[in-house]
Parts: structure tokens; C-alpha cells; sequence
């Protein structure tokens, strides 16, 4: 957004409204949802895992590997292992 001219002030006026946004509808979400069946949540996880994992391989991979073609794969590897190990640490420490 730099490189394209916007001002420091939008771009930190954009990246705070797209968290204030996403806090809300978290909040929804769990108000909503968050009584509903554990398959439910189940299916509503996998679907967002999924639409993450594809922004990323459209997105983020390809401008990593521009960047640093030699760790691009192997950072992303570690990524991966380290989300499922703090997952199963959540889950050790009672969550769901």
C-alpha cells in the first residue's frame, strides 16, 4: 500500500478497522455458534482453515518465494508445525 501512495495514516486506519471488524465478528460468532453442537464448530473451523490455507498458497507463498526461493518452503513447514503443536497445547490445557 506504500509503494502504491497511500498515506501511513490510511494504512494503519485500514489495518485497525479490518481488526476492530474481525474482533466484532469473533464475538458474533462465538455468541451465535458457540452453544451449537461441537460438529458444527468442527465444520466451521475446517472451512475457515480452508479458506486460510488457500489465501495463503495464492497470496503469501508465491511473494516468499520471490523473495527467498531457499526458505520459503522449509519456514513454511515450521509454520505449520508449530500451529498444530500450540493447537494440541490448547487442547492439553482444556480447551476444545
Amino acid at each position: 500500500m506504500k509503494k502504491a501512495g497511500r498515506s501511513a495514516l490510511y494504512i494503519f486506519g485500514l489495518w485497525s478497522g479490518i481488526a476492530v471488524i474481525s474482533g466484532i465478528a469473533a464475538l458474533l460468532g462465538y455468541v451465535m455458534v458457540g452453544g451449537l453442537g461441537n460438529q458444527l464448530i468442527a465444520a466451521t473451523d475446517a472451512v475457515a482453515a480452508g479458506a486460510i490455507l488457500a489465501m495463503i498458497a495464492d497470496t503469501m507463498i508465491p511473494e516468499a518465494f520471490e523473495a527467498n526461493h531457499n526458505y520459503a518452503g522449509l519456514v513454511t513447514v515450521f509454520g505449520f508445525l508449530i500451529a498444530f503443536a500450540l493447537s494440541h497445547l490448547g487442547n492439553a490445557a482444556g480447551g476444545r
